[in-house]
């Protein structure tokens, strides 16, 4: 090994010894100084750093917190001037800006804790007592916080002299000279004792007046909440009671409309078969009068208009069973409707029920009016047919439709004698009267059926009949009654002219 490698060793290791020897690092709560090869001291707080051997130098310097118990040591007078004892405390710390850390160093280098507390204790006490000297005994014990402001505003002017700032000031205890303190708490325990006693007494009086005014709201509510319970129900009683009047009267107004939609088509169907009757009639006739000359095409017309007319029966029947279920369907439909508006309106306003009404009103009389057009629509119609078959079919049509209809008058007399089992006859003028009476029943009922409809209708039967007998065609002129507008013109014989005059 040559000599320059041993040196470059021996080099090496002072580097690292150096190194060693040389690195510092700093707490937290304490700042390194490291004077010397400066003219700025270098300052460590919570870092590392370097301080070369021999030519440097670290010092100490702390700066945590720090708290420093202040006391009077004696009564010092107030104010008022009471003398008072006061304890209290003060946290302070090392200023770590720049300026405060110059003064520091120049006044707390090295320093230890106590040290350090020793040092400013007295400053803070001087300030404490000049503060004393400046408030009242009263203040002092009712406003502690700012007793412990002023002291600290006033005792950091001087820290920062010293490059300490001052954290809080708190007191802790505060006795006087003659327990004028004890006094003053008595004397405002009995002035509390006796607030307390009034407000006692007032608030004792304050609930018996608020129990006795809520029994009394209790109790008027009561009656009040009573009796608008009892005016609801009334009102309720008297709204179902309207309201089963008006459901009452629909279910009338719907029955009655039915009624009457019923008897119109009713009618409608009796005009339609007397009219397909007359037709049937009609053609009846015309076969008979070009029974020669137009044989086939009479009968063709007779089986074509009999179609027809059956045809249109069946269609009027139809059409009348379709109108009853349609009303029928409607009817259910607006019992439905009904009974819906009935539960709205028992939970709806009682202006509901009567626009109900007034819509329930209006109807029935449009269906009224719309059953009285309808009826008189269909007697007019009826009566319109009846008089045109009169005046186009004449006297021979009548006095036919009269003939066939005498047999079936007839046959509806006597239908009830059939349905006797055993007749016995008791003569009791001994000259078969009893027989002759059973004998006329039938002869006399239809009598009394022609006198029925000449009452009813104004048309003489007997009349019609005569007025085609010979006697009257030849020698008499016969007046009939109760076809209106009709002129017959009975047939001349034997060189002999009739009139036959229908009113």
């Amino acid at each position: 090994m040559s000599g320059s490698t041993i040196a470059i060793i021996i080099i090496i290791v002072a580097l690292l010894v150096i190194l060693f020897t040389s690195y510092v690092k700093s707490p937290p709560d304490k700042a390194y100084i490291i004077s010397g090869l400066r003219k700025t001291p270098k300052i460590l707080i919570g870092k590392a750093g370097l301080k070369l051997p021999f030519f440097e130098r670290k010092d100490e310097l702390l700066i945590k917190q720090i708290s420093i118990d202040i006391k009077t040591d004696d009564y010092v007078p107030t104010l008022d001037f009471i003398g008072v004892n006061i304890d209290a405390v003060a946290k302070v710390k090392i200023r770590t800006d720049e300026e405060g850390m110059q003064l520091a160093m120049k006044n707390f280098l090295n320093m230890k804790e106590p040290q350090i507390m020793e040092a400013l204790v007295d400053s803070l006490q001087g300030n404490m007592r000049e503060i004393i000297g400046t408030i009242s005994l009263k203040e002092l014990c009712n406003d502690r916080k700012s007793f412990g402001d002023q002291v600290q505003e006033k005792a950091q002017v001087d820290m920062n002299r010293l490059g300490i700032e001052i954290i809080s000031c708190n007191i802790q205890h505060v006795e006087d000279q003659n327990d004028l303190i004890i006094a003053l708490g008595q004397d405002n325990m009995a002035a509390i004792q006796k607030n307390a006693s009034i407000a006692k007494a007032n608030a004792d009086r304050d609930v018996a007046i608020a129990q006795a005014q809520a029994r009394k709201e209790a109790n008027d509510a009561k009656v009040l909440s009573d009796t608008e319970i009892a005016v609801k129900q009334n009102e309720l009683s008297i709204k179902k009671a309207e309201l089963k009047t008006i459901e009452d009267t629909k279910n009338a107004e719907a029955d009655a409309a039915y009624e009457i939609q019923k008897e119109a088509q009713r009618k409608t169907i009796e005009v339609t078969k007397t009219e397909a009757d007359i037709a049937r009639q009609e053609k009846e006739v015309d076969l008979k009068k070009k029974e020669a000359e137009v044989m086939e095409q009479s009968l063709d017309a007779d089986i074509r208009k009999k179609a027809e007319a059956d045809k249109f029966a069946r269609q009027q029947q139809a059409d009348a069973e379709l109108y009853k279920r349609q009303r029928n369907a409607e009817a259910d439909k607006f019992e439905k409707q009904q009974e819906a508006e009935a539960k709205k309106a028992q939970a709806e306003a009682e202006l509901f029920a009567k626009q109900q009404e007034a819509a329930g009103i209006r109807a029935v009389g449009e269906a009224e009016a719309k059953a009285i057009e309808a009826k008189g629509l269909a007697e007019a119609e009826a009566l319109e047919k009846k008089a045109e078959a009169m005046k186009k079919y004449g006297q021979a049509a009548m006095v036919e439709m009269i003939v066939k209809a005498l047999p079936e008058m007839a046959k509806a007399i006597a239908e009830p004698l059939s349905t006797i089992d055993k007749v016995t006859i008791i003569d009791g003028n001994g000259e078969g009267s009893g027989v002759g009476s059973m004998g006329s029943y039938v002869p006399q009922v239809l009598a009394k059926t022609m006198e029925s409809v000449k009452e009813v209708t104004g048309i003489d039967i007997a009349d019609i009949m005569r007025a085609n007998t010979y006697d009257a065609k030849v020698n008499k002129n016969v007046n009939i009654t109760g076809l209106d507008g009709i002129k017959v013109e009975a047939p001349a014989e034997a060189g002999t002219s009739a009139d036959a005059t229908v009113e």
